[in-house]
């Protein structure tokens, strides 16, 4: 019996010392952009750690059938000069993608410029299980989310200010009240309510300041960018000089307040309230949660998809 048929490679009909050394030496075989599907009776997962390990980071692993009697993976060659998309490249073309992520607690909007590859070494993640799911992501039928990466740039600058900046401006002065309240009448049962609070309020002041310079420095010069870029001539930075000197200082903003949201989860277990959480207790923790997956799609679309483009769009 042929062992590879149509580039499928079972491996179950070799003897157990010429598995590895069959399967790599049919990988080194492939050119570029080719693919080895391999048939096993259990996780090939080594495989993937041990390629890896010798050919470097330029294939592409994918599970076709997952037992319990078959294993059955599709291993391609990147094709040269491929580079793996980072978290935030790939939250940005496909934002169901970025549920996955915060499935595993993934950063793709402050820490977006990590590969998942590196964000996962980075956890301790089984990064062939994260991938795997990002993968079947490609195979639901999308629903209608918001075409973010498609916009004009002053429709997404209008967009981020009308959307999320109000969001800020509404809601952070009362999550920051009740952030106070519910640490003075519980602070003594529970002592994380003291530092929870003082995060909030500097969240508070931080992110006011933060988007009063946006709106009034960054923003307004990269709409004119846009329309310039239609029908008048390219405008001049009169308070900096050049975005990519401007949005380095907000990026760093951004991931001082990706931190804050780390340690309010932390601290609050991930927001699970304890037993004798009272109405407000309860209401700050749901704003809390709202303020964290507002802010996560806020920075996403500033750092990954706004910044990166205005910077193109200057340098044209």
């Amino acid at each position: 019996m042929e062992i590879l048929v149509d580039n499928i490679l079972n491996v179950t009909l070799l003897e157990p010392k010429h598995k590895h050394p069959t399967i790599f030496a049919r990988y080194d075989a492939l050119n570029e952009g080719e693919s080895l599907t391999i048939h096993n009776d259990h996780d090939p997962k080594p495989l993937y750690y041990q390629l890896l390990g010798e050919r470097g980071n330029v294939f592409t692993w994918e599970y076709l059938e997952e037992g319990p009697v078959w294993w059955k993976v599709k291993i391609r060659k990147n094709i040269c000069g491929e580079i793996d998309e980072t978290l935030g490249e790939l939250a940005a073309k496909d934002l169901r993608k970025a549920e996955v992520f915060k499935k595993y607690g993934l950063d793709f909007s402050c820490g977006g410029k990590k590969t998942v590859k590196e964000a996962c070494a980075e956890k301790g993640l089984d990064v062939t299980k994260v991938e795997q799911e990002l993968q079947q992501t490609d195979k639901v039928p999308a629903s209608h989310p918001m075409p973010y990466d498609e916009w004009e740039l002053d429709f997404l600058v209008d967009y981020i200010v009308n959307t999320h900046h109000r969001y800020l401006r509404k809601n952070l002065p009362d999550i920051a009240k009740y952030a106070n309240k519910v640490m003075e009448v519980h602070v003594e049962q529970h002592p994380e309510l003291l530092e929870i609070n003082n995060i909030v309020q500097a969240v508070n002041e931080e992110m006011t300041a933060h988007i009063a310079k946006e709106e009034k420095l960054l923003f307004p010069y990269i709409k004119e960018l846009a329309r310039a870029d239609k029908s008048i001539p390219k405008p001049k930075a009169t308070h900096f000089n050049s975005i990519e000197d401007i949005v380095d200082n907000h990026e760093k903003e951004h991931e001082t307040v990706g931190n804050s949201l780390n340690s309010i989860k932390k601290l609050t277990n991930n927001y699970v309230l304890p037993d004798d959480a009272c109405a407000s207790y309860t209401l700050m923790y749901s704003m809390l949660k709202d303020f964290e997956e507002d802010t996560l799609l806020h920075i996403h679309l500033e750092n990954n998809i706004l910044f990166p483009k205005a910077i193109q769009l200057e340098k044209e």
